[in-house]
């Protein structure tokens, strides 16, 4: 007898194949039989309407501090997600000395956008080394599947201390690295993720250790992969980080190489495609390559306390670390003004925020007096007071002591463009960014949102497709066994959901982080059901209370 039948429901295979209506029935945690008349069941579901695919395998998280405190991963499993990948960009917490925990939660305040007083109150520091924190995520329960990535940044700053962030690395070092991601590799870490964005800077905007290191000690990181025979390189790029020079690791390495994050700049609307198109290529000269692309527009919520989306200008750099009246003082200095001016006047090969005020607005005021702002963006706020727009920004938020709420929609905003990465064959849907950013925005359904804009509201792609790109694709890209298809024998993680709602809800705030910190999350729309190796953890209400934590952390890949 099977442990659980959802019949009459529309099969999503995952792996493209058309739709078929019918049923599944899950045993020992692993899909037993699809077909019809199954037989019978200690629990029978009758899913008329429904579809059923594979659940979502996020393939780009950065949940590493907060499994520490929410094994389940919230928001992700509710929004459908029954494998996440973490450790994206290489800003993970192990490796970490104690004297480094510290700094390392400094950085991600900074990177991340995470509260430095939640990190401190909620992460779990019972590890140091890589083997050790996947032990303990196995010893304490993960709700959902969990794989991780060796992190390049944490394990420079292992290894050079505070040097990390300043300069390049010495043999000796570069071999000390080499010994911590082949013992992370072969315990089990998915492979090695690194970063080169401008983007990514840590405290007071030193930039993230990974930054300082030169093809050298790329080239030999990434080199470890073929002497432990497994593992993905991801590499968050820089725009000096070209893809003839990452086709090159792929080929030494013989691994596969994931690119992020590409995203479409409608100042530079080519530079996206020129990437994909490269990636295409290689792959074409038989290397296995990538390109992270996000299907959601790029949106932050946000005060001038902590503008992510303008720290990586370099004429923003005088106000990275300042805080109070030091801050005010900056952003008061017409100098400082003039110099952002400036920068956004030239073109740049990427850049979050590139000066389309029209894509600004005021979300909500801390003055009453002000409240006749919210909801208007800063170009037509500024045509109407006579200001240049960056002028009305600065000014408004120093005359609300730095607490007006702003949002910008900064990249991925055509929707065409966007279309187009979806179809291209090098993308890889990817970027939720689940775990970071919980101020500034919450792209954790972004599966949901694929399923419901792209598909059902936009025809972009086709709903088995779609199924496919969230499930399969990932697994066959990053190496994970039986998950992402309904097959017999396939662990039975699955995503019941109406394909006439399917979507995400719209975002709200809520403060259940340690301490009684905030963030925003987006409830899911039209979820049914949600198995992780055959335990529901979620239904139309969410997550269900459980009496188990149903999740692996997955060590074994196909190589």
């Amino acid at each position: 007898m099977h442990d659980i039948v959802i019949r009459n429901v529309l099969l999503l295979d995952g792996l493209g194949s058309a739709p078929k209506v019918g049923d599944l029935a899950v045993a020992d945690g692993k899909i037993s039989a699809l077909g019809k008349n199954l037989g019978a069941a200690h629990q029978s579901l009758n899913a008329d309407g429904l579809a059923l695919m594979p659940g979502i395998i996020d393939n780009h998280t950065h949940y590493d501090a907060q499994l520490t405190w929410d094994p389940l991963a919230t928001p992700s499993p509710a929004l459908g997600v029954t494998t996440a990948i973490i450790g994206n960009c290489g800003f993970t917490i192990a490796p970490c000395r104690p004297a480094g925990r510290d700094q390392i939660m400094r950085n991600l305040t900074q990177v991340e956008g995470m509260s430095i007083e939640v990190l401190r109150s909620g992460i779990v520091w019972d590890f140091e080394t890589i083997p050790e924190y996947l032990a303990m995520l196995e010893r304490r329960g993960v709700g959902l599947n969990i794989a991780a990535f060796a992190g390049h940044s944490s394990i420079r700053s292992f290894v050079m201390g505070e040097n990390a962030a300043r300069r390049t690395a010495t043999d000796a070092e570069i071999d000390a690295m080499r010994r911590i991601v082949l013992e992370g590799v072969q315990a089990g870490a998915i492979g090695f993720a690194t970063s080169t964005s401008p983007a990514h800077n840590g405290e007071d905007g030193v930039p993230m250790p990974s930054r300082l290191a030169d093809e050298r000690e790329l080239r030999a990181l990434v080199g470890c992969l073929r002497e432990a025979g497994r593992g993905v390189f991801m590499l968050t790029k820089g725009g000096q980080t070209k893809i003839a020079f990452l086709e090159e690791l792929a080929a030494a390495s013989g691994r596969p190489v994931v690119v992020a994050a590409l995203l479409h700049n409608s100042t530079n609307p080519g530079v996206v495609f020129d990437d994909l198109d490269a990636i295409a290529a290689a792959n074409g000269r038989g290397r296995r390559m990538a390109g992270a692309i996000s299907c959601c527009p790029l949106s932050f919520d946000f005060t001038m306390r902590s503008p992510y989306p303008i720290e990586g200008l370099d004429a923003w750099q005088p106000a990275l670390g300042k805080k109070g009246e030091a801050l005010k003082a900056v952003l008061a200095d017409p100098k400082f003004r003039q110099a952002i001016r400036d920068e956004l006047a030239r073109p740049a090969v990427f850049r979050i925020f590139n000066g389309e005020w029209d894509k600004v607005q005021v979300v909500e005021t801390a003055k009453r007096a002000n409240a006749h702002y919210e909801h208007h963006s800063l170009t037509d706020l500024a045509r109407n007071s006579g200001k240049d727009p960056l002028d009305f920004w600065l000014d408004l938020a120093l005359d609300e002591d730095l607490a007006t709420v702003f949002v910008a929609q900064t990249l991925n905003s055509d929707e065409g463009a966007l279309a187009k990465m979806l179809r291209h064959p090098a993308s890889l849907v990817s970027l939720s960014d689940a775990g970071a950013h919980l101020t500034f925005f919450n792209d954790a359904g972004y599966g949901l949102h694929l399923l419901g804009h792209w598909v059902r509201d936009l025809q972009v792609l086709s709903l088995e497709e779609a199924a496919r790109r969230l499930t399969a694709h990932p697994a066959e890209v990053f190496g994970i066994q039986y998950r992402g298809a309904l097959k017999p024998g396939y662990h039975a993680d699955l995503l019941l959901f109406d394909p006439a709602t399917v979507n995400r809800g719209p975002k709200e705030r809520v403060q259940d982080l340690p301490g009684g910190g905030a963030r925003l999350l987006t409830p899911p729309v039209g979820v049914h059901g949600v198995w992780v190796n055959g335990a529901r953890i979620a239904d139309q209400q969410g997550l269900r209370p459980l009496d188990r934590l149903p999740g692996m952390v997955l060590r074994n890949f196909r190589s």
